[in-house]
């Protein structure tokens, strides 16, 4: 998931370096999203543990 966000980091990158404004700015924010997702998972993750089947 954090290979997405960097994806779409750079995607912003390359569209604000060719001028393309408005795409820059929305591939930047699902950067933002997807980083916040992926951060969510890992602390909920963090937090159950790993569960032993009985």
């Amino acid at each position: 998931m954090l290979g997405w966000a960097l994806l779409f980091l750079i995607l912003a990158l390359v569209f604000a370096v060719l001028g393309f404004g408005a795409l820059a700015g929305l591939a930047a924010t699902f950067a933002k999203v997807v980083f916040v997702v992926a951060l969510v998972l890992l602390a909920i993750s963090l937090l159950t543990g790993r569960r032993t089947a009985v």
